[in-house]
């Protein structure tokens, strides 16, 4: 009987099918960032809508795709991950095209909720995938699971620092809004034809009366689970921050918000060079509650952080810290969360577990987001406690998770 040497060398050598997921994960995000940063701008400048409802149309996209990750999970345990990663990229494609000629109020909000949807099937299906074949991987060569989630986060972030830099060359050389919409669409139809191509077939779950009656049990009565839940949702509440005090920070400092594009450029560019070689140490001597932990604990210093820091140069210290720790936490805590999925609920309803763990850590960010809205125009160590306080609440569930298994059983086969 021969043992699994764990892996130790920079990048796990990934079999064919996590490879294709990990540049499925690339090519969504590269397709996505092309469009969505300047989403804000044709809304208000191009189209004159008023700031409400650029949030408003914005906030819709969150929860359409947020939201719907379960249902996108749930489709996934029943029919396979390969209909409905090819639906999601065809309702995707039809998305972007739509947006690049939608004028009015109903027909961009009918096509940035159908975006949303296509995301709701597609990243669940592909994360639930990459999962399991994490945990497949981890038992055939003892490479840890959170090493392969690694790579699928760095590729991801690649992806989204590619993508902005994709739509601002094409309006760098002419194009406008509705030239970044076809080239996300275009991408799209790479990803569509690549699946179709290469996604094995998985056969379909025959429907049985426990199959719908076990579905409560066994994931939203799931404790354990739960608990997870929670704590993800106080780290992407969290890293919504980015989106929401950042920018407000960045304006206070410098009066303008013209920085936050290389703020969001260095997160990027952190994950991309730093991912793998934290999560290589962190895999081999943290537990993945330990890290979840510890990922929460770093997040939290950067939000204290903020009002301790002194100025530095254009007054963006205090925001360049916050970006670099939260996106420290970032890095050693998700790749951690998603190995314990596998390790939490039961294989056949993994897909429906990811999309749940997306769709109740949305619900949070709504919620969240809505609180922090509130708390914006008060004194600035308030606001950085209040926000502090959220990781470390996290953090506190986290201890009551167990240590999560360093060498799990096989869960399912994965075919290449």
């Amino acid at each position: 009987m021969t043992t699994a040497t764990p892996d130790t060398g920079a990048t796990p050598a990934l079999k064919p099918y996590l490879r294709l997921l990990t540049a499925t994960q690339f090519a969504f995000n590269t397709g996505f960032y092309a469009v969505l940063p300047y989403l804000a701008a044709h809304l208000g400048d191009g189209l004159g809508m008023a700031g409400w409802l650029v949030g408003l149309v914005l906030g819709l996209r969150t929860f359409s795709q947020q939201g719907l990750f379960v249902v996108g999970g749930a489709l996934t345990d029943r029919y396979g991950p390969r209909p409905v990663v090819l639906t999601g990229c065809v309702l995707r494609i039809a998305g972007f095209c739509w947006l690049a000629q939608a004028g009015s109020t109903a027909t961009v909000i009918g096509a940035v909720l159908l975006i949303g949807f296509a995301a709701a099937l597609f990243s669940p299906a592909v994360e639930s995938e990459t999962a399991r074949a994490a945990v497949a991987h981890e038992t055939a060569t003892g490479t840890p699971r959170a090493q392969v989630l690694a790579v699928f986060s760095a590729a991801g972030q690649a992806g989204a620092f590619l993508g902005p830099l994709l739509g601002s060359l094409l309006l760098l050389l002419g194009g406008d809004f509705r030239t970044a919409c076809l080239a996300g669409a275009v991408v799209f139809v790479g990803v569509l034809a690549g699946h179709a191509k290469l996604m094995p077939h998985r056969p379909r779950r025959p429907r049985t009366a426990r199959a719908g009656a076990a579905l409560p049990r066994e994931v939203f009565a799931n404790r354990p689970f739960l608990v997870l839940c929670l704590v993800y949702s106080s780290y992407l509440v969290s890293y919504n921050q980015l989106y929401l005090a950042l920018p407000a920070e960045v304006e206070r400092a410098t009066g303008s918000q013209g920085a936050l594009g290389g703020l969001f450029a260095l997160s990027s560019l952190l994950v991309v060079v730093a991912q793998l070689p934290l999560t290589r140490w962190s895999a081999h001597r943290l537990p993945p509650r330990t890290a979840l932990v510890a990922g929460l604990a770093v997040v939290a210093t950067g939000f204290a952080a903020v009002p301790l820091a002194p100025d530095g140069p254009a007054g963006l210290l205090p925001a360049a810290a916050l970006v670099v720790l939260l996106t420290l936490g970032q890095m050693l805590l998700v790749p951690a969360a998603r190995g314990l999925v596998p390790d939490l609920v039961d294989d056949h309803r993994l897909g429906l577990a990811t999309g749940a763990l997306s769709s109740v850590s949305g619900l949070a960010v709504l919620v969240g987001s809505a609180a922090t809205g509130t708390l914006l125009g008060t004194p600035g160590a308030v606001l950085w406690t209040v926000l502090a306080a959220v990781p470390l609440t996290g953090a506190a569930l986290a201890l009551t998770l167990s240590g999560g298994r360093r060498t799990p059983e096989p869960v399912t086969t994965v075919t290449d």
